[in-house]
């Protein structure tokens, strides 16, 4: 059974809604080079998609936080010879807490992962997509990109970037026959959210968190019908238009609010 040549890399293969996408491409014909620093899961993924489509899984275990991933990324396909059709920059870190008080390696580590190696990564492959002459690149971002909240505010400022960037690179790419979309995500049920801080199962009934593969078919739909962003489900869609709007003094008083409860909490247990 010969395997697909068509090839998507897609980081954070390894779990998540960047798993899912890596089912959606596999679907679509496409074989798929996962990158991840998860190498069980990586090996469960090749397992399940090439026992289920036509396709090569390539796995690449890499810390996409060190300077110099990018790079090991894109000459490990030129050195094995993969032509990289499909770029998705899924991998990320969710950090929940005041700035003062998360690991200096930590801070390094999500401002590495979500803006220097994805920007690298589209400099890298969108060369190699202009000389391949076609090409889609999804930055997966996230509906904090909207929300310059405290305790958020590693993940939300970073994710704000690769919007920015994502739609900037896209204009510079359309004259190529690039397409580039930005996925923007609200609450999902991964890894990402820790079930004893969130209640993930009533969020689910709210609607106000949707499952990874929903987002993962809506985000790939979108690529392929070369939209500039995506933000899977109406009450998030309302979300983006609503939450820019609230003054910085309610911001303040909830922030304030939710720290009082947490020391109470804190001082009873």
């Amino acid at each position: 059974m010969e395997a697909s040549e068509k090839y998507a890399l897609i980081t954070g293969a390894s779990s998540g809604i960047g798993w899912h996408i890596s089912e959606e491409l596999a679907e679509r014909g496409y074989s798929i080079i996962a990158v991840s620093n998860q190498p069980i899961q990586l090996q469960d993924l090749k397992t399940k998609l090439e026992q289920t489509y036509k396709i090569r899984v390539i796995t690449f275990n890499i810390d996409l936080t060190h300077e110099d991933s990018a790079q090991q990324v894109f000459d490990f396909c030129e050195k094995n010879n993969l032509p990289v059709e499909v770029l998705i920059n899924d991998a990320g870190i969710f950090v929940f807490g005041e700035v003062v008080n998360v690991d200096y390696l930590r801070v390094k580590s999500i401002l590495a992962l979500h803006t220097v190696t994805p920007t690298l990564l589209c400099n890298l492959f969108g060369k190699l997509m202009i000389s391949q002459k076609k090409g889609f690149i999804l930055n997966v971002s996230s509906i904090t990109a909207v929300m310059p909240y405290p305790t958020i505010s590693l993940y939300g400022p970073t994710k704000i970037y690769l919007r920015h960037f994502t739609r900037a690179f896209r204009t510079e790419m359309k004259a190529f026959g690039i397409n580039v979309t930005c996925l923007i995500p609200g609450a999902t049920d991964t890894a990402l959210y820790d079930a004893s801080n969130f209640r993930t199962s009533l969020l689910m009934k709210l609607g106000l968190m949707k499952k990874p593969q929903s987002v993962a078919k809506t985000g790939i739909k979108a690529l392929f019908n070369n939209r500039a962003e995506c933000i899977p489900g109406f009450l998030n869609k309302l979300t983006v238009a609503l939450l820019p709007l609230v003054p910085q003094f309610v911001i303040r008083l909830i922030y304030l609010h939710t720290n009082i409860v947490r020391k109470s909490q804190a001082h009873s247990t």
